[in-house]
């Protein structure tokens, strides 16, 4: 399980006590969090703390990964310990920097890391308490972390196998985006020849909350068909949502695909081939 509705959390919030974490991006992230978040949420910033901003988006994108040595000592400030039970969200449906936060915990090997299914607003919507209050923290030491375990591929992999039939790319951007009718944060509109578009919306049923683990299996059994998870690459702009459905496929028992987490924003600005329309 990866996956938690909000009823789940307040059993987990009795019982296990686990560190909770709001997780936003967005030039107005720390904003919102302070005006009302979850009670004992420590706020996450995903343009600062989940990414490595200092580089060059032709190599890396726009939110490359930090070096895992960092995330360690960052995650030590939240007080995230091996043994830790860790709850995230965020205010996008767990579309955004929760998810990115789930795959970076489980790919520094962590094991009880949750997201909450519809977020901020199926947290409300429970009446679970939330405030403006930020609680105070008990720093961990440095939470130790060598590489990230789960698989990523880098732009030459993704160049080298994006049009060969045993391997399946998929983008999920919003489906104007990949059609190449419009790109409202990168350079270039299109997608990368070959990839498919799947976007992660479809993940989520119209409340906004994850569909059932049965159904998220359905949905992407069909689409691999007869290609192996491992080798299926995922990606998005710029490796964030993207992560919302790697969680989607873990959630379904399809893990084992790969992140490539450079995406669009590092692929459109390496003067590769682009493809538009269906």
């Amino acid at each position: 399980m990866n996956i938690i509705k909000s009823r789940e959390l307040a059993s987990m919030l009795a019982t296990d006590h686990p560190v909770i974490i709001d997780a936003r991006g967005g030039a107005d992230a720390l904003e919102r969090y302070n005006q009302e978040h979850l009670e004992n949420a420590q706020f996450v910033d995903l343009e600062t703390e989940l990414s490595d901003k200092a580089a060059d988006p032709a190599s890396g994108g726009r939110h490359p990964l930090p070096q895992p040595d960092d995330f360690g000592k960052f995650l030590g400030t939240l007080g995230i310990r091996p043994a830790s039970t860790v709850v995230v969200y965020d205010d996008k449906n767990g579309a955004n920097a929760a998810a990115r936060f789930w795959w970076m915990l489980k790919a520094a090997g962590h094991e009880k890391v949750y997201v909450v299914s519809g977020g901020l607003q199926a947290i409300k919507a429970a009446g679970l308490p939330v405030t403006a209050a930020v609680s105070d923290v008990k720093p961990a030491e440095n939470y130790p972390i060598e590489n990230w375990t789960l698989p990523t591929v880098p732009l030459e992999v993704v160049k080298d196998v994006s049009e060969k039939p045993e391997y399946l790319v998929i983008d999920v951007r919003e489906n104007y985006r990949y059609q190449g009718e419009g790109e409202p944060i990168d350079l270039v509109a299109g997608h990368i020849p070959g990839a498919i578009n799947i976007p992660y919306m479809s993940n989520l049923d119209e409340e906004g909350v994850f569909l059932p683990a049965a159904a998220l299996a359905a949905k992407y059994k069909l689409a691999f068909g007869d290609i192996d998870v491992s080798r299926v690459i995922v990606h998005c702009g710029s490796g964030v949502t993207a992560c919302h459905t790697l969680l989607a496929l873990a959630e379904a028992g399809l893990e084992g695909a790969s992140l490539y987490v450079g995406s669009w924003s590092e692929w459109s600005r390496n003067s590769l081939p682009m493809a538009k329309g269906e």
